[in-house]
């Protein structure tokens, strides 16, 4: 158990430091409101995981993955959300200066909610932890269990990542938040969400 569980840990830390599109959002939080707006939108992908952890543990991302109407609905919505973002941040960055907080809706709690609502409506993290959690759970475990406590590590490495990600971009905070800067990194996760969208559609065509 303890060799499976430092296995697992080695390969989550590897994938959560991967550039992608968590890591996308948080630097834009970071940008945009400041570390606390960061570690909120960390926090509300980390719950996303853990979401999704429990949905594995419980045998419904097995059944996602192997239903392919539910899986093509939950695709649809979360490719649904991902271009209503991607379009607004676009065309926030092409309006005139803004001030921070204003990128789909000044807060904090905004920040908590994207990110959380972009982990549980993108079916693909579902379908990874299906088959990779399993892959760590020796055959003297609880299932359920231990896959929980697996996507518990998960989030917690995911967490400190975003937590250093955010630390980091404090003593750059001035330059990070000039409105020349913010409009290009609206425009570059815009488009990277957008990006993100059209491969979910494209699968589920596949």
């Amino acid at each position: 158990m303890e060799q499976s569980l430092a296995a697992f840990t080695i390969a989550a830390a590897l994938l959560t430091i991967t550039p992608g599109l968590d890591t996308a959002l948080v630097l834009r939080a970071a940008t945009d409101q400041g570390r606390r707006a960061a570690l909120f939108a960390g926090a509300g992908i980390c719950l996303g995981c853990l979401a999704w952890g429990a949905l594995v543990a419980a045998g419904l991302g097995a059944l996602i993955e192997a239903s392919p109407l539910a899986y093509s609905m939950l695709k649809a919505a979360g490719a649904a959300y991902l271009i209503y973002l991607g379009i607004k941040l676009i065309m926030t960055s092409a309006g005139a200066p803004r001030t921070a907080g204003a990128v789909a809706g000044a807060g904090q709690s905004a920040w908590f909610r994207r990110g959380l609502l972009t982990n549980l409506l993108n079916p693909k993290v579902g379908v990874f932890y299906t088959a990779f959690l399993p892959q760590f759970v020796p055959g003297e475990a609880n299932v359920a269990l231990f896959t929980l406590l697996l996507a518990l590590i998960h989030a917690m490495l995911g967490m400190l990542w975003f937590l250093l990600l955010a630390q980091m971009t404090v003593p750059m905070g001035r330059y990070l938040r000039s409105p020349k800067l913010s409009h290009w990194l609206d425009r570059a996760l815009g488009g990277l969400l957008l990006l993100v969208a059209a491969r979910m559609i494209q699968t589920a065509r596949t």
